[in-house]
């Protein structure tokens, strides 16, 4: 249900803002993308997880909010975020 290390580790290369970056609000909601991607294929199959479902409800909610932030701070560069994670609005 987790994302491995190299996975978390590739995802945090790809969207972080300067190479010593691992905790930027970019970086953060796409680690929880890729973890709300993953949890979501496993309650397709196991659909009685509640707890699992309220652990996404609780990401989906994290996301929400970093994703206020940065629209609030630089609205280009959450466009561009958005577009690269395939989020919609």
């Amino acid at each position: 249900m987790t994302i491995t290390k190299e996975r978390k580790t590739a995802v945090i290369s790809e969207y972080r803002r300067s190479p010593e970056d691992t905790g930027s609000p970019d970086v953060q909601v796409a680690v929880l993308t890729t973890k709300i991607n993953t949890l979501t294929e496993h309650l397709r199959s196991h659909m009685k997880d509640h707890a699992g479902r309220r652990g996404l409800l609780m990401m989906v909610s994290r996301r929400r909010q970093l994703l206020e932030y940065v629209k609030r701070s630089d609205p280009q560069r959450y466009l561009d975020l958005i577009g690269r994670l395939n989020l919609r609005k």
